[in-house]
């Protein structure tokens, strides 16, 4: 067992001379939340202004596993009078302070009592085979439920906790005047280069410039041609190298010389060759 008092936030006249003064602006007492580096001089203390809490179990059962485990008594079979006696000590000191709190502690008491007045009078007959029921049983089995929670509960306490244990890091790097540039690897520099080439083919271009064609120019091309010859094949009068607008204007210049009877087409049959000649004149 162990007495905890709290930090009082008021003292009385001349303790002033026994605290410290102010150590490195650390405040001795705070009062309605505002720190105290020197002590008042007129301060008065009503009579329970000061109070003992007795904090060191978190209940019954946590008293009594208390006691059992100090003393390194068997869980399972509990000495009832020493642990009661003891209990009930510990009862009386909590009870002049706190009646509040000791309610609890006092029915807990009620129940160890019954048990070990249980427990002197003789057992209940039972069946042959079978054993007489432990008036300790029921608080057998509390205790152990309470013993596994609390020690789950210590794990979880020691586990790393956020702002008890640890904090999350905050840096502030100043931006540097100089700047510092990442670096680069030969294959970031081959992957730039065919995405700039990937781009380069969705965008392309030609220039498309204007080349007079007369068909005029090329009847006289093509009476020349046909000047001397008395047959010449239709597919030779045509030059594929000078592209298809020269071709397209060739054909229509042989359309509009037969249109005019210069020039005319023969064809022996059906797929056969066709061949152009100079129309004939009488003259």
């Amino acid at each position: 067992m162990s007495h905890d008092s709290p930090a009082l936030d008021e003292a009385p006249q001349g303790l002033d001379d026994v605290l410290p003064t102010v150590v490195d602006h650390v405040a001795l007492a705070r009062l309605y939340g505002e720190p105290l580096f020197t002590m008042p001089r007129d301060l008065y203390i009503p009579p329970d202004a000061l109070q003992i809490f007795l904090e060191a179990f978190e209940g019954p059962l946590d008293l009594l596993l208390y006691l059992i485990r100090k003393q390194n008594f068997n869980i399972l079979d509990i000495p009832m009078a020493a642990v009661t006696r003891q209990y009930l000590s510990y009862v009386d000191e909590i009870r002049a302070s706190n009646l509040e709190l000791a309610a609890e502690y006092l029915l807990m008491a009620a129940m160890l009592i019954e048990i070990k007045s249980r427990m002197l009078l003789p057992p209940k007959k039972v069946a042959e085979g079978e054993e007489a029921e432990d008036p300790r049983a029921e608080l057998v089995r509390r205790l152990l439920e309470y013993e596994q929670m609390k020690l789950a509960g210590q794990r979880l306490a020691e586990m790393p906790q956020y702002g008890r244990d640890f904090l999350r890091a905050q840096v502030y790097v100043e931006q540097a005047l100089v700047p510092r540039f990442p670096d680069v690897h030969v294959l970031d520099l081959q992957s730039a280069w065919r995405d700039i080439l990937k781009r380069a083919k969705l965008v392309q271009h030609h220039k498309i410039s204007r080349e007079e064609l007369s068909v005029r120019e090329h009847m006289s091309i093509v009476l020349r041609k046909l000047q001397g010859q008395r047959f010449v094949e239709f597919g030779d009068l045509f030059d594929p190298t000078r592209g298809s607008q020269v071709l397209v204007v060739t054909f229509i210049a042989m359309l509009e010389l037969a249109k005019e009877t210069l020039i005319e087409l023969t064809q022996a049959e059906a797929f056969a060759p066709i061949y152009v000649r100079l129309a004939y004149s009488p003259n």
